[in-house]
Formats: structure tokens, sequence, C-alpha cells
């Protein structure tokens, strides 16, 4: 940055968030689908979007709302057209729940370690972050967001089931002890909830003036691409996000993309199980191995302990496989892939550790 801008003092010296972006053989470092969409799929897709550039001169439905009833179908729990917002990307589904909510003097609380974008949701929209340790499980209860929650006074709070990076869920019963004895604002981030055993917090809606679900097509619909993140809540916080919203903030190729994709669910879901079961047998194997691993419940698993968690991040990238340095020091992350991928890993691992993660 040039000398003498009048950058705000708390972006001096930060660095753009993201995971690296290397061309590797084998890529499980960001938890996407690794399934394409079918040859049906995508002219279905293309179809759809030759049909809607007859449409580019004109600005997009801002309010989504041929979108946001798609989705209510899909989430069901009586959920209406009303109940939704959509916007491009959960980033920006969270980014806007903290300009309505959050801001200059109000805190944000969440529990680590977990999502590694949420302190940047926290500064771009100059709300404070604040955090309480997980349990040494990794797990969260009533009794621990309750403490936080009265140490801190946040207007906002986030819980991410399953978490990330740990793949830890939090049953529904959590959730709703906790909305039920806070005022705040409480965001249960399920963008993996697709792979999760846990039920979704969705029923608690109708409850719960303050709770907000918030979701991803990125992940289960293999739609990371196309840039769709989702909330559920009651109308008065869907309105709120509606306020700060930007105008026409959901590009018309988007809205029509994500209406292919719920029109094809069944096709499109069907690889959450086999991803599961990918992420459930490498767990398992790293623990015949020796390997530390965080149970999960989603498409990721968090494994270690190593001496020097770098190195092996490098080791395995020397070998085309790419994986994330992320989470809890002496850990690495990797999503579910293929059996292919997966094969890949494992190889690797054992070339870098012929007699696991110390040797």
């Amino acid at each position: 940055m040039r000398a003498g801008l009048p950058l705000r003092e708390d972006l001096v010296g930060q660095e753009p968030y993201g995971a690296p972006q290397l061309d590797a053989r084998v890529v499980l470092n960001v938890n996407e689908n690794p399934h394409s969409p079918s040859e049906a799929l995508r002219r279905a897709f293309a179809e759809a979007i030759h049909e809607a550039t007859g449409r580019l001169n004109r600005y997009p439905d801002r309010e989504a709302l041929g979108l946001r009833e798609d989705l209510a179908g899909y989430l069901g729990h009586g959920l209406r057209s009303e109940n939704i917002w959509v916007a491009n990307g959960s980033n920006e589904v969270m980014t806007q729940l903290l300009t309505a909510f959050g801001g200059p003097g109000r805190n944000v609380l969440t529990f680590t370690p977990t999502y590694s974008m949420y302190p940047e949701y926290a500064r771009n929209t100059c709300t404070r972050y604040v955090t309480e340790a997980r349990h040494p499980d990794h797990t969260v209860d009533a009794p621990l967001v309750l403490e936080g929650i009265e140490r801190h006074r946040p207007s906002v709070v986030i819980i991410t089931t399953p978490n990330n990076p740990t793949g830890t869920s939090v049953p529904p019963a959590v959730i709703d002890e906790v909305c039920r004895q806070t005022e705040a604002v409480v965001v249960v981030d399920e963008a993996y909830q697709e792979f999760s055993t846990q039920p979704s917090s969705v029923s608690l809606l109708d409850h719960h003036v303050n709770l907000v679900v918030a979701r991803t097509m990125s992940k289960a619909f293999a739609m990371a691409g196309g840039r769709v993140g989702y909330l559920a809540a009651g109308t008065e916080i869907v309105d709120a996000c509606r306020i700060v919203r930007l105008p026409y903030h959901l590009s018309l190729q988007t809205q029509v993309l994500a209406r292919v994709a719920l029109a094809h669910r069944d096709e499109l879901l069907a690889g959450v199980a086999e991803l599961g079961r990918q992420a459930r047998e490498f767990q398992v194997w790293l623990g015949q191995r020796g390997y530390e691993v965080v149970p999960s419940d989603a498409n990721f698993v968090l494994f270690g302990r190593f001496r020097d968690r770098h190195a092996v991040w490098q080791g395995l990238l020397d070998q085309g496989v790419l994986i994330r340095e992320t989470g809890p020091d002496g850990f690495l992350r990797a999503s579910a892939g293929t059996a292919e991928e997966m094969a890949a890993l494992r190889d690797a691992l054992v070339s870098l550790h012929p007699e696991g993660p110390q040797s």
C-alpha cells in the first residue's frame, strides 16, 4: 500500500484472506465437492443461462423472490420466501448480518478454533470480535455459550455446526436453550449441514425471533463457483438484511444457476453420503496409523499432531496433494474427495511418515 493513502488504521499491514490457490494433482484444501456436474445438468445450466441472456440488459430481481421461494421449499418446515435471504456466498450473508446487528460499539462472539473468516467479517463491519475457547474435545454446550454471552455482552453470537475446521456438531437442543436465554442474534452457521448426522436448527425458527440459520450451496450442491449463500430466519431479520444489502447484489446468472441446481437437487445431493463415507473411512485409517483425529461430522477431517505441520503440508504438496494448513498448532485439515483422491492422500502420507505422524 502506497504511503500517504488514508487507509483505515485497522487495515494497515493486513493481508487478503484466502487459502492457497495452487496447481496440484489432488486438491483437498477448501472443502469443495469434488464432483463436477453431469453432462445433462451442464446442458440444463447452459439452456437456462441462454434463455436468461435475453434479459441481461435489465437489472436482475433485486429481491430474488423466485430463488427464495425455491430455497424455502428445499428447507421445508413451513418456511416461506419471506423467511429466506440470499446473497453472494455465505460470506456476504454473514457480512450483512454484522452490518445490520453489529457495528461500532458492538461485539460478535464465537467459539474457537473456528472458521478463519469470522474475524475478517467483524473487522470489515467495525464490530469487535470476541471469542471463548471450545471444550478440549472441540464441542460447545449451552453453559459455555451462555457464560460467554454473560462475559462479553455480544449483539451477535455465531455457533458453527458442523464446525470448521474441527467438524464437530452442536445439537439443536443446545441452540434452543441459548436462544431462550439471550436477546442477542444467534447465528447458526450450517454450511456443512447436509453432511451432518445432527438435525438442523431450522426446526427451531418458529420458536425464536433471534435465531438465524445460515447455509451455502457451495458444498453439498457442488456450486462453489456459483457463489450462493442464504439464511433462514424471521421476517424482521430478513428485512434488516434487505436494508443493508447493495442494490442488485445477486446477479441474474447466479439466480438462474441456483434455481436449476435446486430443481436437480436429487442428483446433486446424491454424492453427499459418499463424501461423508470417504471422510469417515479416512478418520478410521488415520486412527489405525497413530494419528490424532478430531471426530468429524462434515466432509473434512482435522488430524495431527505433527512436530512441523508446514513441512508435512509442503511434503504432501511436493507429491501433488494439496490440503489445508489451518486449525490448532500441529494439525492439518483435508477435505473428502473421490476414492482416487483419498487413496493419493493416504499414499502421500505413508510416503512421508511410514510409521505414523512422528516418524
